[in-house]
């Protein structure tokens, strides 16, 4: 794993040194987290997160938030209805919200429950509707259920942890957030006990907003909707309502499968790459590498860049192959360049953030890399072995290779060669192709080796029309 993410860190830092708008940083942001400058004049993001906490709604929040961050909002509203959910995937979500720079509301609109109320602590500001409740995230089973003692107290001391960190990094009182979370826990103001031993602690409108010792105890107000919240907040630019769509749904399990899309896309090049022409294989590949970027740009990781990048990685090849065979360099930079766009693709870069991803960020994207191109060596080796010898691939060479036209009467001349006798490759073997003996030009096809044209061949097996070649021990360059 070291040498991959090196050959990755010194290929990105090429890129970087060369300008390309892939890693175009601006100097002038802050990194994730710190406070934002102003931009009073910016436009307010509304951001909806309603129904259960998932994966889908966190792969929402980021690419939300990323458009924000790129608009320089003067500020993001999360618009807070839920009864909770999946306690990683609000994680996530507040992970999220304490990496952007834009400043961050929480608009509790009816309800933050459980995983709801770990996410508004992850806003800078919370107000709520006057009927609002906010609280209760006591960790329970995925269907609801209390867990053993054992798993309970593991998991709460975990989630409890998070949210008391989430409360300090946003402002919030640490102690109100862990009574959300473990119900031993209480809550004083002075001699006041807000929240005793006994209770799980959950907070209408009114007491979250309630004034202790000048500061409220949670809430910075109400508001009865989102007018008037953006009034009460003193917000002024342009408001935009940001949507959730069902392609984040669909890019959550596409990114589950990303490593087997990349053996897809792989796997169905090396076969096309094989057959004389373009067909259903290319197609295929072209398939695979689609939905793999497809799926990390709707989930808020790949542009357009990557894409880009990509594309000119594979034309290089393709020129290498074709155009200039043996030059080696272009080819070399267009392998290198479809290897960092893979694997730029699927690194969370938030914008305005250093260029150079960090080693966990390069993690996850490197390790699917490895797995892609290990299962993809295995099956190309497998492929290449067994492929030629069924009979599908046979007619599809076939297929391919029959030019359209009248039909014309040609002699059998396959019948004079036999096992042993050498020739030269007349054309490019890929693996079928014409190559020449004694004077005659015969229809030949390797075992799926590529035999570039001009190379000395010699007859492995002759079977009907079907002649068998391979190439002579060191006549290939």
């Amino acid at each position: 794993m070291i040498l991959p993410r090196m050959i990755t860190r010194l290929w990105l830092t090429f890129l970087l040194l060369l300008g390309s708008p892939l890693f175009a940083a601006e100097e002038s942001i802050a990194t994730p987290g710190a406070p934002a400058p102003a931009a009073s004049v910016g436009p307010v993001f509304v951001i909806p997160l309603h129904g259960p906490v998932s994966e889908p709604q966190f792969f929402f929040l980021r690419r939300a938030l990323k458009e924000a961050q790129r608009a320089n909002a003067s500020a993001v509203i999360l618009d807070v209805d839920t009864f909770g959910g999946r306690v990683d995937a609000a994680m996530d979500e507040m992970d999220a919200l304490l990496s952007t720079r834009i400043p961050t509301i929480a608009f509790v609109n009816t309800k933050a429950i459980s995983a709801g109320s770990l996410i508004s602590l992850a806003a800078k500001r919370i107000y709520m509707h006057p009927n609002a409740v906010i609280g209760a995230s006591a960790v329970v089973g995925g269907e609801g259920e209390d867990l053993k003692e054992t798993m309970k107290e593991k998991s709460t001391s975990m989630v409890a942890a998070k949210a008391r960190g989430a409360a300090k990094a946003s402002g919030h009182p640490e102690d109100v957030a862990e009574a959300f979370v473990r119900k031993e826990s209480e809550v004083k103001r002075g001699d006041v006990v807000v929240d005793s031993k006994e209770t799980l602690l959950t907070l209408n409108a009114a007491d979250a907003a309630k004034i202790y010792d000048g500061v409220p105890l949670l809430a910075a107000g109400t508001a009865d909707n989102l007018e008037d919240l953006i009034k009460v907040a003193g917000l002024t630019g342009e408001v935009r309502h940001i949507a959730p769509t069902g392609f984040e749904t669909m890019a959550f399990w596409l990114t589950m499968i990303s490593p087997l899309l990349l053996i897809g896309g792989i796997a169905c090049g090396y076969i096309e790459f094989k057959m004389p022409g373009f067909g259903i294989f290319g197609i295929c590949s072209i398939i695979c590498f689609a939905l793999f970027f497809a799926s990390y740009f709707v989930a808020g990781l790949a542009g357009w860049e990557a894409v880009v990048i990509f594309s000119i990685g594979v034309l290089l090849v393709l020129g290498e192959l074709f155009l200039h065979p043996g030059t080696m360099i272009p080819g070399l930079v267009g392998v290198l360049m479809i290897f960092g766009s893979l694997v730029w693709a699927m690194v969370d870069h938030w914008p305005g953030t250093p260029a150079m991803p960090t080693s966990e960020e390069l993690r996850r994207p490197m390790l699917n890399l490895v797995i892609a191109l290990l299962g993809g060596g295995v099956l190309m080796a497998v492929l290449a072995k067994f492929l030629p010898q069924t009979s599908i691939f046979r007619r599809l060479v076939l297929a391919t290779s029959s030019a359209s036209g009248p039909a014309i009467t040609v002699p059998v001349v396959n019948f004079q060669l036999h096992a042993g006798d050498t020739g030269v490759a007349a054309t490019t073997l890929r693996p079928s192709g014409k190559a020449t003996f004694n004077g005659n030009a015969h229809d030949v096809i390797t075992d799926g080796d590529f035999i570039r044209e001009g190379t000395s061949v010699r007859v492995v097996s002759v079977d009907g029309m079907r002649v068998v070649v391979e190439a002579v021990s060191g006549s290939q360059g």
